[in-house]
């Protein structure tokens, strides 16, 4: 049966060693569980679950709308179908210092490895828009704090993300993230820098893993993996990728089918159903009831 056979536990310890391993951990963000389960699949060996993405599935605009009991609830959903250990985007952590520590249990509880929590004002935006407005440091700090204290499980990773590259400049970016390590962040999400050069200021500046957010159409350039190992980085991030494609290839299937009547010339780009359920595992259904895939598949179905 589709289903995760390891525990919370075994997979926050195995992202740890993952990212203590000096290798670069690709990490594309799934859509839903279906597609966390094609990325394990494909040989990734951890999952992320965007802020944005969880919003934009609510027909909602990335500015803090969504709240810590929806995204657990998606959260969980995904950590029941895969066995790689899953970070999520948990925003300001939904309010006060006192929120952000709840939150951390709520995700703790939900199954999930990591978080990040970011340093910018509760009416939040996407990181590489512009007019950002973020919390003073201490403010951040505080944040910081009440989350490692809400901390139960100590592999649970907090990771602190620091918006202020685009708002006060590199360098008091990296003075925050010094700040936000100190209050107690395992690892460092440094968002929109501008070039290698920064990403390099970066990895001198901080002893813990990085993540390096390679998002499509933002500020930052799109560096290869191997750029990017070269650079001491830990985590390579596609947090949106999976959803910008599904999108667009949406928007091209309603296209013809709306000029053509029929989706006749779109067969050859689709999943087919014997594929949806392999990834299913109809077959492994049958050890409970025998009548779950007692069918045959019509040819090239």
């Amino acid at each position: 049966m589709l289903h995760t056979r390891t525990t919370p536990a075994g997979r926050r310890r195995a992202f740890r060693e993952r990212l203590a391993s000096g290798r670069l951990l690709r990490m594309p963000g799934a859509i839903n569980p279906y597609s966390a389960r094609l990325i394990e699949e494909h040989g990734f060996e951890a999952v992320y679950l965007s802020g944005a993405v969880l919003a934009a599935e609510l027909c909602l605009p990335d500015i803090g709308l969504t709240t810590s009991a929806e995204i657990a609830a998606r959260a969980q959903q995904v950590t029941r179908v895969t066995d790689l250990p899953v970070l999520i985007d948990a925003d300001t952590g939904f309010g006060a210092p006192v929120n952000a520590a709840r939150t951390v249990q709520l995700l703790e509880d939900a199954g999930l490895a990591g978080l990040h929590l970011e340093d910018q004002v509760s009416v939040k935006r996407c990181g590489h828009l512009e007019g950002k407005t973020l919390v003073g440091r201490d403010e951040m700090v505080q944040r910081m704090r009440a989350a490692v204290d809400a901390r139960r499980d100590e592999d649970f990773l907090l990771m602190a993300r620091t918006d202020a590259r685009g708002v006060e400049g590199l360098d008091a970016a990296i003075d925050r993230a010094k700040a936000y390590v100190d209050a107690g962040a395992d690892a460092v999400f440094p968002e929109a820098l501008a070039d290698e050069a920064e990403f390099e200021a970066f990895r001198e500046a901080l002893d813990v893993p990085l993540l390096a957010n390679m998002t499509e159409f933002g500020k930052t350039p799109l560096l290869s993996a191997s750029a990017l190992e070269d650079l001491g980085y830990n985590i390579a991030l596609y947090p949106v990728t999976l959803f910008r494609l599904a999108n667009g290839a949406i928007e091209d299937g309603l296209r013809t089918l709306a000029a053509d009547g029929t989706q006749e010339s779109l067969l050859p780009r689709m999943q087919t159903r014997s594929r949806l359920y392999e990834v299913l595992g109809y077959e492994e259904y049958t050890a409970f009831d025998s009548a779950v895939f007692d069918f045959t598949l019509p040819p090239g179905s």
